[in-house]
């Protein structure tokens, strides 16, 4: 056949379909503060590179070593790890007076040399004072409008990622690119956000001044993003963590809208946020608090505004790490669970907090949702919707010991014991961490 001779040898080009290294991911697998700066900070002790996708200094990962407490927002937690090298993604927003701070927050705990571990993507979008003004403003103008706030953490995130959107936005690139293109847009764009905003005040002057000092600090940390990945990926052997920020109830797409934050916490934000192809993504790890709880307003079934409540917030010292508010607190919710494995394929979790729970009679576990008396199968997208829901709850029986001191599964009370393996048979995803207590030693490890 005159037409098939030429191709029968044809071999083409074969490209590995899975090469190079995997990232391991961890993610909030509910509205924030499970505990997944404690979980990275497990898995970056043995980490090669440590990366953040998305979100900005509106997280806060707390990290205990060797008795010191640190706080990190910006910086990805596996900076205190002197053999990591800390890669900050395209897809967060950065405050760079923040990170400075934030760094010289650390030093003086004993941080050292960060700025040799750091890089920073060229694509990032950077969070000016302005967009935090206005994040301030906008909170009281929907205070006024509408007698209700979304409680943002006011550190310009939302704004930013508003600018990102709209194309006025400006990137690492910019600043350390042409200074006077970069000061004309600067300029642009603070001038459009004084125009719907009368009240807002801005030294244009004065921020690019110090806009210019920054730009020389962390000049030598900026890379290309994409290209810095790709090496990462396919060169040697290499352990690889990404850390998420916020959670997936607080997801811009699946989270409970409005009341969520501004970028895509959940796996796919991992591929966008660092510029990754999906066959590199190896172990997703869900962390999940023991019992749930949320900062600021929105939907939360399993809420318990009583002596319950109470005591979950004062036991587990409820209270955000960026923004210093009570958290609301209520008991496990596993509907928000499977929704959330649905969407980001979890192979493992990490269950956290358990010993808050040590003091319980009777510890409840939401099962499923009601609406007009009937099951419903699945997470309601609108908000009235998921506020008139009914909870239908199993009540297991409390261990009424501490669970504090537990270092392997033997060690827990064979009650509390039911209670991980309830959680672990309903949600269909095997439990790897418990933890019982706020040190590195406290998280026991199943398998």
């Amino acid at each position: 056949d005159i037409y098939r001779a030429p191709f029968t040898n044809y071999t083409g080009c074969k490209r590995p379909r899975n090469g190079g290294n995997k990232v391991t991911v961890v993610l909030g697998a509910q509205w924030g503060d499970e505990g997944k700066g404690k979980v990275t900070d497990l898995l970056a002790v043995d980490a090669d590179v440590v990366c953040r996708c998305q979100g900005g200094n509106n997280a806060g990962h707390t990290v205990v070593v060797d008795g010191k407490e640190y706080d990190f927002h910006l910086l990805p937690s596996g900076i205190i790890n002197p053999k990591a090298i800390s890669f900050i993604g395209n897809g967060v927003v950065i405050h760079l007076p923040g990170l400075f701070e934030e760094a010289d927050k650390n030093e003086k705990k004993g941080l050292k040399d960060w700025e040799k571990r750091l890089i920073i993507s060229d694509r990032a979008h950077l969070v000016f004072d302005f967009h935090q003004a206005v994040d301030g403003l906008q909170e009281v103008q929907r205070q006024e409008q509408e007698g209700k706030t979304i409680g943002t953490t006011k550190k310009g995130i939302g704004p930013t990622y508003s600018s990102k959107a709209a194309r006025t936005g400006l990137r690492v690139c910019d600043l350390l690119a042409d200074f006077n293109e970069f000061r004309c847009r600067f300029k642009l764009l603070a001038q459009q956000y004084q125009s719907m905003f009368p009240s807002l005040k801005v030294d244009i002057e004065g921020q690019l001044n110090k806009l210019k000092e920054y730009a020389e600090r962390i000049r030598p940390m900026v890379r290309d993003g994409v290209y810095f990945m790709y090496e990462v990926l396919h060169g040697p052997s290499k352990k690889i963590l990404v850390e998420g920020a916020n959670a997936a109830l607080l997801d811009i797409d699946f989270g409970t809208y409005p009341f969520v934050t501004s970028s895509n916490c959940t796996v796919g934000g991992v591929c966008t946020g660092l510029g990754i192809p999906p066959s590199n993504i190896g172990d997703v790890y869900g962390v999940v608090k023991a019992y749930t709880t949320r900062v600021g307003i929105g939907a939360f079934p399993t809420e318990q505004v009583n002596e319950t409540g109470d005591l979950l917030q004062s036991r587990g010292h409820e209270v955000g790490v960026t923004t210093s508010r009570k958290r609301r607190c209520g008991w496990l919710d596993l509907i928000i669970l499977k929704y959330a494995n649905m969407i980001n394929g979890f192979t493992a979790l990490a269950l956290t907090k358990l010993d808050i729970l040590d003091v319980f009679d009777d510890i409840k576990i939401g099962l499923a949702y009601k609406l007009n008396g009937r099951r419903i199968p699945y997470f309601p997208a609108n908000q009235e919707i998921l506020n008139q829901v009914e909870v239908e709850y199993e009540t297991l029986p409390g261990w009424k010991s501490s669970t504090a001191n537990a270092r392997s599964w033997g060690d827990l009370p064979p009650k509390a014991q039911s209670y991980i393996r309830y959680v672990e048979n309903h949600v269909g995803v095997p439990i790897k961490w418990i933890g019982v207590g706020k040190a590195r030693e406290s998280m026991i490890q199943l398998f």
